[in-house]
C-alpha cells in the first residue's frame, strides 16, 4: 500500500470515529521560545508556533490530530539574503483502537487498564534555505494504557516508515533528487496528561527513536530523543470562563540528535535543542 493510500485509509477511520464521538476537545494554541535549534545551524532560533489540536473518543478508541504552523526568525532563513525566517507546517495524526472494546470486554492486568493498536502519520513542509523538508511518515504499533488516578498515561512501541524529498540550496542536499526512504525504524513513545490540584496539569510526550540507517547523502543517523512537557494553569476558572477553556503555562523541549543528525555529522551544530517556552491555549 502506498503512503498516500494508507493516509487516506487513516483519515477515513478518523472521520468514522469522529462522527460517533463520545467526547471531543478542540483547541487553538500559541507558544514562543528563543532557543530552538536546527541541525548544522549554530545559532539560537526564535520561533512563534500556532497550533490547532483536536482529540476525540468513540466506542472503540480515540483520535488525535494536531497541526503546528511555525515561524522562525532570520537565524533560520527562508532565503539566501537571510532577511526573513523560515515557515513550516507539521501535521500529526494518531488513531488508537482499544482492543478490549473491540472484543467486548476490557483488557486489564497489573497496572495496565487497556491495550490498543495505534496507527497514523506525520507530514511536514518547510521552506528553509538549507534543507527544505518534505517529510512523510507512517506509524503503527501496540499501545499500553496505564491505570493512573486521574488523566491518562499511554506508552506505544511504533514502527516508522519515513521518507523525505529535501531541496536545499547547498550541496550535498542540493544534489538529492527525488524522494528518499529511510530504513524502517522503531520509536518508543509516551504521552501523558496528569492533573494535580484543582487548576494545574502536567502534560507532554517523549519519543525515543531508533537509528534509521543512512540519510539522503550517506551519513549514518543516530538515536533521537525528543521530550516535550508543560505545566498548565487553568486561568479560565479565575476569569469566569469555566473549566478547561483558557489555559496558560510553561513548556520545555529537549531534542537530541534532531531528525537523526548527530554531533559527528553536524560538527556539533544544532543537533541538540534545549528550549523553554511560554504557552497559551483556548478550548472550544
Amino acid at each position: 500500500m502506498s503512503q498516500r493510500a494508507a493516509a487516506a485509509l487513516v483519515l477515513a477511520c478518523a472521520t468514522a470515529g469522529a462522527s460517533a464521538a463520545d467526547w471531543s476537545d478542540t483547541a487553538i494554541s500559541y507558544r514562543y521560545g528563543t532557543q530552538f535549534a536546527e541541525p548544522f545551524n549554530p545559532a539560537d532560533i526564535k520561533k512563534h508556533i500556532f497550533a490547532l489540536t483536536h482529540a476525540s473518543g468513540y466506542k472503540y478508541g480515540s483520535n488525535y490530530f494536531n497541526v503546528d504552523l511555525l515561524q522562525s526568525d532570520s537565524n533560520d532563513p527562508a532565503s539566501l539574503n537571510q532577511t526573513s525566517g523560515a515557515q513550516e507546517a507539521y501535521v500529526v495524526y494518531r488513531h488508537t483502537l482499544d482492543i478490549g472494546k473491540l472484543r467486548g470486554h476490557d483488557i486489564k492486568f497489573g497496572p495496565i487498564r487497556g491495550v490498543g493498536a495505534t496507527f497514523g502519520f506525520d507530514w511536514n513542509t518547510k521552506n528553509d534555505v538549507g534543507y527544505n523538508s518534505r517529510k512523510r511518515m507512517l506509524v503503527a504499533g501496540p499501545t499500553l494504557m496505564w491505570d493512573v488516578p486521574a488523566g491518562f498515561f499511554n506508552t506505544s512501541l511504533l514502527a516508522l516508515h519515513e521518507s523525505n524529498a529535501p531541496s536545499g540550496a547547498f550541496p550535498p542536499i542540493s544534489n538529492v533528487t527525488g524522494r528518499y526512504t529511510y530504513d524502517v525504524h522503531p520509536m518508543l513513545n509516551a504521552v501523558w496528561a496528569i492533573p494535580f490540584g484543582e487548576v494545574f496539569s502536567f502534560e507532554g510526550y517523549a519519543n525515543l527513536i531508533g537509528k534509521k540507517g543512512r540519510d539522503e547523502v550517506g551519513n549514518p543517523t543516530g538515536v533521537e530523543t525528543n521530550i516535550d512537557m508543560q505545566v498548565m494553569y487553568d486561568a479560565g476558572i479565575a476569569m469566569g470562563l469555566g473549566k478547561n477553556k483558557f489555559r496558560v503555562g510553561v513548556e520545555y523541549q529537549y531534542w537530541r540528535n534532531k531528525f537523526g543528525n548527530t554531533g559527528a555529522t553536524t560538527g556539533g551544530k544544532g543537533h541538540i535543542a534545549r528550549t523553554p517556552m511560554i504557552r497559551a491555549e483556548y478550548h472550544f
